[in-house]
């Protein structure tokens, strides 16, 4: 499966996410994305910087986090993901060896669902070396 097809089938066409990107781990080269979501530069910095932090309480818990030009109130961060939520939507950013899941869902969609679609993939991912 190529990489758009990840996002296209198994993130987006799963019905639980509305936009979805897949970079490299380090966020230098976009992978595959849905037609509209822009992930700035800046805003990748700030999720990998989120992803390096190694304190206990992450700077972007008290922060936040911005993707797609909007900015979100992070509910969890550790070294594999990120969730955010900005009224009824939110972000779920997971990171694999070698890849960074970053996701976005509507108001229509439970939280938990989401990352589930996500996690799921960057489980598999991780399986076969990504």
């Amino acid at each position: 499966m190529s990489w758009q097809e990840y996002v296209d089938v198994s993130l987006v066409g799963s019905g639980n996410l509305d936009k979805a990107a897949i970079f490299d781990s380090e966020g230098k080269s976009a992978w595959a994305t849905s037609p509209g979501f822009t992930v700035a530069p800046g805003e990748i910095k700030e999720v990998i910087n989120a992803f390096n932090d190694t304190n206990d309480v992450k700077a972007v818990q008290s922060n936040g986090l911005h993707v797609g030009g909007e900015r979100f109130v992070v509910l969890r961060a550790d070294n594999r993901s990120l969730y955010g939520r900005k009224g009824k939507e939110g972000i779920v950013i997971v990171r694999t060896k070698k890849a960074l899941l970053i996701t976005h869902y509507g108001e229509t969609v439970v939280g938990g669902t989401a990352a589930n679609t996500v996690e799921q993939l960057a489980d598999y991912l991780i399986e076969v070396g990504y």
